[in-house]
């Protein structure tokens, strides 16, 4: 993976989120107006933390969650999500 330009502050992670489901698991295609907003991702930047949050998750990881959580934005034509630490479920 190469080294990420973006760097978050405080406790803020920097996630790229899985691509949408194309099909079902019976065959059928989906069409992209009916694609379900992905709910899981993969870390590509944290931030330091601050002195009350020490982050607990590490590039790599692959995380959950939720549906509107975060802040989407896009960087050399690629689609992130920012996000506080706190605003994860799991990992996977």
């Amino acid at each position: 993976m190469a080294k990420m330009k973006i760097k978050p502050l405080g406790d803020r992670v920097l996630i790229e989120p899985s691509p949408a489901e194309e099909k079902t698991a019976g065959g059928i295609i989906i069409p992209d107006t009916a694609k379900e907003k992905p709910q899981k991702g993969v870390i590509v930047a944290v931030g330091p933390g601050t002195k009350d949050n020490k982050i607990t998750v590490k590039v790599g990881d692959m995380v959950l969650y939720g549906k509107y959580s975060g802040t989407e934005l896009t960087f050399e034509g690629k689609s992130f999500l920012i996000m506080k630490e706190s605003d994860l479920y799991a990992t996977l």
